[in-house]
């Protein structure tokens, strides 16, 4: 690509690109797809049920299927990859870096059809798809380069003519990768990315709403890696209870916390703790000040909450102002909100593609009806006039202080603003959740900004960020590090303390020989 895109991108900022993804959306829609295999140790498995994914947009157009692996599959797959987790641990960093690197040329070479797979399983708009495409380049490279920088993470510590002391992580062994459909490839190749290149082998189970999507990528890295290091089992929340129940040695997550924390209370068949790596959901403030520029609030805000349709973890759930210029701030808001597109990706103007199923539509409804019982709905609502489920961006205010709609998380283009009258309110009521991934503020008093800095329970923070008040991380720049319930490792994907996650601790003390 000319220009590099990611997730504060306005444009792709080419024609050629523009072009080169019409036309590729159009081949993704018009071949209907065959049904992607179970991968175990080399091996393609093509029998059992079919799951079928429907274009949101087109929901006449399939544009993704796969086999269901069945338990007896799943076990197959585990016992693949530890059949070569030793061979593969032993392999230098240098050696896994060379091969992961290829991947991601490889990936790189077919950055257009990926991003136009993207839109079609997911509904999300070019720019959205563009940059979870170029993040997968920029999660193997960053973690390559932390291998590198860390030197396989091994330390010679105090020694001795007699005796010589190494401290070393090593790999757990074989890892669980269960993956999202919102971002199904970025995802899907950081926690594998994550397993492989710290000497682990990896299990990979993509969402049953995206599994075009994930095999893509996967069968990029399956090409280039040794039969049995990337193993691949499709299918529904069963298969995930199968893996997350089997002989893994850790479990990489990324979903709703109430699978994330199930996960991480499971114990392994042997009743031995394990790993597990669960970044989820949110219920993401951002906390605007009377000293605020409100046009960068605004902007911002509407960026967050809406783009992807509001179906991030990091997305802006709730905007937490004082009531000096809650009127004006909500007004700006309103504006903007009105101002974005709803529409197919295809149409270049699109900001908002529909929501990925009837499950969160329901859940959409459901809430507008409440926020219409109990609060003011300024702006918003389903889209009749399109196929699909589509939302117009909903912006909801005055609800009762703890209402159920700006406690839970919808993953939905769903907006809550909440009054306060002083900061120290503010910071209270952003606090008041269980939930601790991203949160933003708008003021422009240093005071405020230190307070909130200190205060605030979040693991990922943004000031006067008109690019986005809640989301935007990137690899190598921001960490994906949810507190509370948001995450369960206190580190997080994207930033330079999610490795180690991989890896356990190992002292050497090595007697030398006379």
């Amino acid at each position: 690509m000319a220009t590099k895109v990611d997730y504060a991108s306005s444009s792709l900022g080419d024609a050629a690109l523009e072009a080169a993804y019409d036309n590729a959306l159009r081949l993704v829609r018009d071949a209907e797809p065959k049904p992607e295999q179970n991968l175990v140790g080399g091996l393609r498995h093509s029998t059992g049920e079919v799951v079928k994914r429907f274009d949101p947009c087109r929901e006449d157009s399939l544009v993704g299927a796969a086999y269901a692996a069945t338990p007896e599959l799943v076990l197959q797959a585990v016992e693949a990859a530890r059949g070569v987790k030793k061979s593969w641990a032993k392999t230098s960093y240098g050696e896994r870096n060379a091969m992961l690197r290829q991947v991601a040329a490889d990936v790189g070479d077919r950055l257009v059809e990926l991003a136009a797979i993207l839109s079609a399983e997911t509904g999300k708009n070019r720019l959205e798809a563009f940059g979870e495409a170029q993040e997968v380049l920029d999660m193997i490279e960053h973690y390559c380069t932390l291998m590198e920088k860390n030197d396989g993470y091994l330390l010679q510590q105090k020694s001795t003519e007699a005796e010589k002391n190494y401290d070393l992580l090593v790999p757990y062994g074989v890892f669980a990768v269960i993956s999202p459909f919102n971002f199904p490839a970025a995802l899907a190749v950081g926690m594998t990315t994550g397993a492989l290149v710290t000497g682990n082998t990896v299990v990979l189970k993509p969402s049953d709403k995206t599994p075009r999507s994930t095999a893509f990528v996967a069968d990029i890295f399956a090409a280039h890696l040794p039969e049995g290091v990337i193993n691949v089992v499709h299918g529904g929340a069963q298969v995930g209870q199968w893996l997350a129940g089997s002989e893994v040695d850790g479990i990489a997550f990324t979903g709703s916390a109430q699978v994330g924390w199930q996960l991480f209370e499971l114990k392994g068949p042997r009743g031995l703790q394990r790993p597990v790596l669960a970044e989820m959901g949110g219920q993401n403030p951002a906390i605007v000040a009377r000293s605020a520029d409100l046009d960068a609030a605004a902007a911002g805000i509407v960026r967050s909450a809406f783009g992807l349709s509001g179906q991030k973890c990091s997305a802006c759930r709730r905007v937490i102002v004082d009531d000096a210029v809650a009127d004006e701030l909500i007004a700006k808001i309103v504006r903007l909100a009105d101002g974005l597109v709803v529409g197919d990706p295809a149409d270049p103007r699109s900001n908002l593609g529909p929501v990925i199923d009837d499950a969160i539509a329901t859940r959409i409804d459901q809430a507008l009806e409440l926020a219409r019982r109990d609060g003011t709905v300024h702006t918003g609502g389903r889209m009749f006039s399109l196929p699909g489920n589509y939302y117009r961006p909903i912006v909801v205010s005055d609800l009762p202080r703890g209402h159920r709609l700006t406690r839970e998380e919808l993953f939905a283009p769903f907006l809550s603003i909440i009054r306060v009258s002083s900061f120290d309110e503010a910071l209270e009521e952003a606090n008041a959740v269980d939930y601790g991934l991203s949160a933003g503020v708008f003021s422009n008093e240093p005071g405020e900004v230190e307070q909130f800095l200190d205060e605030i329970e979040a693991g990922v923070l943004y000031v006067n960020r008109a690019a986005g008040a809640t989301t935007g991380a990137w690899p190598g720049i921001q960490s994906f590090c949810g507190w509370k319930r948001s995450g369960t490792a206190g580190k997080g994907g994207l930033g330079i303390w999610y490795l180690p996650g991989f890896m356990r601790e190992q002292n050497r003390t090595i007697v030398v020989a006379p």
